[in-house]
């Protein structure tokens, strides 16, 4: 499912325009982007949550020459699902 086609979904269920399911949708995405980025996690109840974490620097190899290579250490966004979200898949 792409962007557009989550919008159109989120319209039908709640009854919205799709202008108002994508502003809901682009709200939602900009305000966990926003509360991430200050370190905070976001968690739905029953859906899952999101959180920041660091990955250390570590060595690899350029698959093209063999030769090792050092990638930098960042940061990384996790998702947990949540146990809702994991038994409505099985």
């Amino acid at each position: 499912m792409n962007k557009a086609e989550l919008i159109e979904s989120i319209a039908s269920k709640a009854n919205l325009s799709k202008a108002d399911a994508k502003r809901a949708l682009d709200a939602f995405v900009d305000t966990t982007a926003a509360a991430l980025k200050k370190g905070d996690r976001v968690a739905l109840v029953g859906f899952g949550s999101f959180s920041v974490s660091n990955r250390n620097a570590r060595t690899g190899r350029n698959p093209q020459t063999g030769q090792p290579i050092t990638i930098k250490a960042k940061k990384v966004v996790k998702f947990k699902a949540g146990s809702d979200l994991a038994g409505s898949v099985q």
